[in-house]
């Protein structure tokens, strides 16, 4: 919904919250009625102030981003004891998320004047426990991810310009505080920090916390910046559920560089350092490559010959390069056409695109044809970085080593398939990969990736079990699981873990195993990677002593491709409901492997 997009209206939303909410679950009930699967999560707000506006605003974003949400609410500024002394009513909750929102106004002590710098060290300890003992219970518990707000600086400086370094200042020990807290979220995984200290300070200090708000409502924060601050939060929910974006399908003239090459010539747009407007351009095109590090691809959408869309790219004071682009589509055909056979051809889905492009006219052709892709309102150049970077696209929860190099993944699939043109036997091409599989149980090295898939693999996904890293984390060591990654390399290079399986021993029937999650990476598609797992599974019962295996498919939107993935593999269907949900059945004692391509280990 195009008022949910940043940069929003805050005082509309605020007005309109109901209307928008009826309009947004009524889009969610035809999305459904399609067969889409909606995320459903449980969202607990733990607040050291008033939270019931934010609880409003934060379901209207997460709802526009696909997700169904129930709250739970805490007594006001009960955040610690609810945790703490093991409150019935969240245990009976059973949240898939905890959100402590607390403040400056949260603690509880700061130094004085005539406190030594031994004095403030302990207040500063004292207070860092009594959230570490919270976050470590919690954890313990709940076992879900869990998001903490950092400090905004205090509103007022005592000691002027000296509170920010003088050991005894208020901002001093709030910046010592945070930075405790960050450290925190460096050595433990599923916790996240959301940072209201960089909000407040792009909102006006001042603004934000006006006292008035604390005196009257007991609200942390002026009633105008909640709108702003629910979406920052929506950015890290939805990104913990996969709902993230993708790639970028740029424009060129006028957005990544001024001018229009076709006319003005490659040697006459403004890029580089000789001109103010060149250098607007030059530190976008920056910002946009170093998305790149972060697993995003980026690609060209753009009304151009392909030869002036070069000649502006390969400009010695260009940023961005033709070789970092993983499609460049720079003709005459409508955009919104473009941007789809991009999708198509990266594997992915439209609705993980974002299009940036600086004509309003292009923006809502590709905003009313694309079913979900993100169009920004890309209004002056000077305000590009800013319009991107706050609309959460691609907010970054977990991170891993597949990330990094995913770009290059993505160029070598664009050498498989020159590759696979060349023969005419499907077999010899698969041979001549010299494909290696790396197939063992969940290790802890790979966990962030693994919860990663589970959230952003859609197509080849049996269940779309959606789990987090904690939920992964607790599988795997649970000796009821068989629990199997699979990373696949050949010679054009390494492409990470790529699948995907777990599954349980029935409690009644210890020869009866569950295939709870089977997905694959789209990347990796009609290599055989799915033999050599099911290969991998099958041995695993065996010495288990398992001699049964229950499979099932659950239908989505976008999952009909594995709707008879067992049946290739002798499973007889034993089950199907109304929904299309179907339970697949097979003894395992006469398998063979299918595998004949991958050398696995």
């Amino acid at each position: 919904m195009l008022d949910l997009t940043y940069p929003f209206d805050s005082s509309y939303l605020l007005k309109k919250r109901k209307a928008i909410k009826r309009a947004l679950l009524s889009e969610l009930e035809s999305r459904e009625t399609a067969d889409e699967k909606i995320l459903e999560k449980r969202i607990a707000i733990l607040g050291g102030s008033t939270t019931h506006d934010i609880v409003e605003m934060l379901e209207l974003f997460l709802l526009n981003y696909g997700i169904k949400t129930e709250f739970y609410e805490s007594e006001y500024a009960q955040y610690w004891n609810d945790v703490m002394f093991d409150s019935a009513e969240l245990a009976g909750f059973k949240p898939d998320v905890i959100f402590i929102h607390t403040s400056t106004r949260n603690i509880t002590a700061f130094p004085t004047a005539r406190g030594s710098r031994e004095d403030v060290d302990a207040l500063l300890s004292n207070q860092f426990s009594h959230f570490e003992a919270m976050w470590q219970k919690a954890a313990e518990v709940y076992k879900c991810p869990i998001i903490q707000n950092n400090f905004e600086s205090p509103f007022y400086r005592l000691l002027g310009n000296r509170d920010t370094w003088d050991f005894r200042g208020k901002s001093n020990f709030v910046s010592r505080l945070n930075q405790k807290f960050y450290e925190y979220a460096q050595n433990h995984e599923n916790f996240y920090i959301n940072d209201i200290n960089y909000m407040a300070s792009c909102y006006g200090l001042q603004k934000w916390a006006d006292p008035f708000y604390w005196h009257m409502y007991k609200y942390a924060l002026c009633v105008d910046a909640i709108p702003e601050f629910a979406f920052n939060l929506a950015n890290i929910i939805k990104s913990l559920y996969g709902k993230n974006k993708k790639a970028i399908a740029c424009d060129l003239d006028n957005t990544l560089w001024g001018g229009i090459v076709g006319d003005d010539g490659a040697e006459n747009i403004e890029i580089g350092q000789e001109t103010s407007v060149g250098q607007l351009y030059s530190e976008f095109q920056g910002y946009l490559k170093a998305h790149k590090d972060l697993g995003v691809l980026l690609t060209v959408n753009s009304k151009n010959d392909e030869e002036n869309a070069l000649a502006g790219l390969n400009r010695p004071d260009s940023v961005l390069r033709p070789d970092d682009f993983i499609v460049i589509k720079a003709n005459w055909e409508p955009k919104d056409r473009n941007l789809a056979a991009t999708a198509k051809e990266l594997n992915i889905g439209s609705d993980a695109m974002v299009f940036i492009d600086d004509n309003p006219a292009e923006r809502e052709i590709v905003r009313s044809s694309v079913q979900g892709a993100a169009v920004p309102e890309m209004t002056a150049p000077e305000r590009y970085i800013n319009i991107l970077d706050r609309s959460g696209f691609f907010e970054v929860t977990q991170f891993s080593s597949d990330d990094l190099s995913r770009n290059e993944m993505y160029k070598a699939n664009a050498e498989r398939a020159k590759q696979e043109a060349s023969f005419t036997d499907y077999g010899d091409y698969l041979r001549s990969l010299e494909m290696k599989a790396e197939i063992m149980p969940f290790a802890p090295l790979y966990m962030s990736r693994i919860a990663q898939l589970t959230n952003k693999s859609n197509q080849f996904n049996l269940t779309t079990l959606r789990c987090t890293q904690g939920d992964i984390e607790r599988i795997a060591a649970d000796g009821n699981y068989i629990t199997l990654y699979g990373k696949l390399a050949d010679k054009f290079g390494d492409n990470g873990v790529v699948s995907v399986v777990f599954g349980h021993t029935d409690e009644a029937d210890k020869s009866l195993f569950h295939i709870d999650l089977w997905l694959m990476s789209c990347r990796v598609l009609k290599r055989d990677m799915e033999f050599a797992m099911m290969d991998s599974l099958v041995a695993e019962c065996k010495a288990r002593g398992i001699a049964k295996l229950r499979g099932y498919y659950y239908p989505t939107a976008k999952n009909k491709m594995v709707k008879d993935f067992y049946a290739q593999f002798g499973f007889k269907k034993t089950a199907e409901d109304d929904d299309g949900n179907t339970t697949w059945e097979r003894e395992i004692g006469d398998y063979e492997n299918r595998n004949h391509v991958i050398e696995a280990q």
